[in-house]
């Protein structure tokens, strides 16, 4: 509904507020930081504008007239309202940037979500960050549905349908349990051999797996797995008890391997297993305010490791 004619500046209205409250043109013009001569332009195009004498100007200051008395009955609701407006304005601005939905691949949430977090929060400490944690397949979906805002996966491929922007990469290699014959080996291992051995895989929708199975198709179906199961944790677990090999993110394995309980096995053709870590998001709607911020801070901190 357009304004009615005559609908007063709220800022003249303030000012008038001012001089009912301080009792003189003079120190109201103070509070709103004009010079008096401003201040009484301000009221006469106020005065023009509602067609009303609402200021007695004298030797002694200025007082209210009555038509002035009753315009500031009036313009001290409208005030409360406008600042009501404004109020519930940023509310709404705000709640919508403080709370941020992310969802993350498994190896991404244990190993990288935490440092960026902190660099987030050391940045925007306001910002509520709800995180999901699910495989890089289902992580892809959680965004193009918008269940989640933003979503951090693994992997050698953007997913389908998702713009994105590459963070990092993340090196996988072959581990076996200190009982197992290629703990010992002397000889560096095929991906042919490798392809031909029974593995401990992730779950379907992996990055992990979708990385390590792009790969060793190239030498034909790989053999069936010895296991699939659904976080590292658990083939962590497996390969130390000598039920399989397995390709884990070295991220993972590390700290077994720097123990003593895991061994890498080299590979003969010199191939370095790497899947790229991801920020991804909808077509069209690119990350902003905390979401941008904490890419930023993932891409910062991949690129100084």
């Amino acid at each position: 509904m357009p304004l009615p004619p005559g609908t007063p500046d709220l800022e003249a209205l303030d000012l008038l507020v001012s001089v009912a409250d301080l009792g003189s043109l003079g120190a109201a013009a103070r509070r709103h930081g004009i010079s008096q001569p401003a201040a009484s332009m301000r009221i006469r195009a106020l005065e023009r504008r509602l067609r009303l004498h609402v200021l007695e100007r004298g030797p002694n200051g200025s007082v209210l007239t009555d038509a002035g008395r009753t315009v500031v009955t009036h313009a001290r609701a409208v005030l409360a309202a406008a600042a009501a407006l404004v109020e519930g304005v940023a509310e709404v601005r705000n709640a919508g940037a403080s709370r941020l939905r992310i969802a993350a691949s498994k190896t991404i949430a244990d190993y990288r979500i935490p440092h960026w977090l902190a660099a987030l929060r050391s940045m925007q400490p306001q910002v509520s960050v709800a995180l999901e944690v699910e495989n890089s397949c289902q992580v892809a979906e959680l965004v193009r549905t918008g269940s989640a805002d933003l979503g951090f996966v693994e992997g050698p491929h953007l997913p389908d349908g998702l713009a994105g922007r590459e963070l990092g990469s993340d090196d996988l290699v072959i581990v076996v349990g200190a009982g197992h014959p290629w703990a010992k080996r002397k000889r560096a291992l095929s991906l042919r051999e490798l392809a031909e051995t029974p593995l401990l895989w992730r779950e379907s929708g992996s990055g992990t797996r979708d990385t390590l199975w792009e790969v060793l198709d190239d030498y034909g179906v790989p053999a069936a797995p010895a296991a699939e199961l659904g976080s590292a944790v658990a083939i962590l677990a497996a390969v130390r008890a000598g039920v399989a090999p397995a390709v884990l993110s070295r991220l993972v394995a590390g700290p077994d391997l720097a123990a003593g309980a895991l061994h890498e096995v080299p590979l003969a053709d010199a191939t370095v297993f790497s899947r790229q870590f991801r920020a991804v998001w909808r077509p069209g709607a690119p990350p902003e305010g905390p979401a941008e911020l904490l890419v930023d801070c993932a891409a910062r901190i991949e690129s100084s490791r």
